[in-house]
Order: structure tokens, then C-alpha cells, then sequence
């Protein structure tokens, strides 16, 4: 079974049935990080040791049958979004080192849930374009052809759920920055409403 394709949905069944474990689960698209995110780019930060500390709280949530819709599940964060403890840079060199000593509200709920956070994607810096290229540090490539733009300002986020890097991530979208780069990228993305 190849964990990396794995739905979010089919994921937890399985998580919740005991067949596979989330550390089991987190490795598998941490070793898709290690392989091929040196071409795609997805992720500014991706902390291992920390996933995986995640997902082994996760499985023993899972063996006490407290788990909820995200435990053990490994997701990414777009990295505009505040998360205690790991770098914040929102792709620009003016945060470049900047470590929140606070969670943004979906951070608190997806570690509330015990989700694994796997890492925080590229954007266009400050959340201003709509290509991935405007990121200080690097461009982050359509994962279906690397020739090609995966749409932005989620393009990290988009591009690491096209790659199967991780079984979801979040986004954010004023203007087009989930749907643009779901679009570009063959995945689904939703805006909710207010």
C-alpha cells in the first residue's frame, strides 16, 4: 500500500482501525519530502523530528480510541500562519528568523485535534501574487510539470498536496490565493465564507 495516496478520509479509517499508524503515515510523505521537494519546492520549513513527535502523541491518542477528524493526520500549513516554536517567514527576508511565541487560531485547533503539522509551504511573500514566484527565497514548481507555475499565493500549499507530500493543507485566499492554485495544480481547494 502506497500511504501517500492516501485521501484524507481513507487515511483516517485507516488510522482509526489500527491498520496503519500515523507515524507510519508521516514517514511516508516525509520520505516524498526528502526525495523530491529539492524540485518542487513546497516547503520553507519541514521539521521531521517535530512531525514525527506529532504523530507518535497521535498514535497514542489513537490506542486509547480518543481520537478526533484530524489526529494522526499529516497536513501543511501556508506559511503566513503563526505556529509557536517553528519559524513564521511568510516567504519574506524581513521574518526570515521570525518565531512566533504564538499558534494562529487554525494551528491551535489542528494541535487541539493532535494533526501532524508537517511543515509550513511557500507562498509569494506576504501573501502578494498569484504564481509562487515572488517568494524571497526560492520558486516553488507545478508538481505535474515543473516547467509550469502551481498558481498562488498558496502555491506551497497547493503544490505539497498535488506532490502528495502531505494528505491536506491549509491555505489562505483573498482574492483567488486557495481556488487559483487548487485550479492550477488539479486539487481540490475551498475558500469558506466568513
Amino acid at each position: 500500500m502506497n500511504l501517500h495516496t492516501l485521501t484524507i478520509a481513507q487515511a483516517k479509517d485507516l488510522l482509526d482501525k489500527k491498520e496503519i499508524s500515523s507515524v507510519e503515515l508521516t514517514r511516508a510523505f516525509l520520505d516524498r519530502i526528502d526525495k523530491y521537494d529539492n524540485t518542487i519546492s513546497a516547503f520553507i520549513t519541514v521539521d521531521p523530528d517535530l512531525a514525527l513527535e506529532q504523530a507518535q502523541q497521535a498514535d497514542r491518542i489513537i490506542a486509547k480510541g480518543e481520537n478526533q477528524a484530524f489526529t494522526g493526520i499529516p497536513v501543511a500549513l501556508k506559511d503566513v500562519l503563526c505556529t509557536k516554536g517553528v519559524k513564521t517567514t511568510c516567504a519574506s527576508k524581513i521574518l526570515e528568523n521570525f518565531v512566533p511565541q504564538y499558534d494562529a487560531t487554525v494551528v491551535e485547533k489542528f494541535k487541539a485535534q493532535d494533526a501532524v503539522l508537517i511543515g509550513k509551504a511557500n507562498m509569494d511573500e506576504f501573501a502578494m501574487g498569484s504564481s509562487t514566484e515572488n517568494s524571497a527565497f526560492f520558486v516553488t514548481r507545478n508538481p505535474w510539470n515543473t516547467d509550469y507555475v502551481p498558481g498562488g499565493s498558496s502555491g506551497g500549499s497547493a503544490a505539497a498536496v498535488a506532490a502528495r507530500f502531505c494528505s491536506g493543507a491549509v491555505g489562505t485566499d483573498t482574492g483567488g490565493s486557495i481556488r487559483q492554485p487548487a485550479s492550477h495544480c488539479g486539487v481540490v481547494g475551498l475558500k469558506p465564507t466568513y
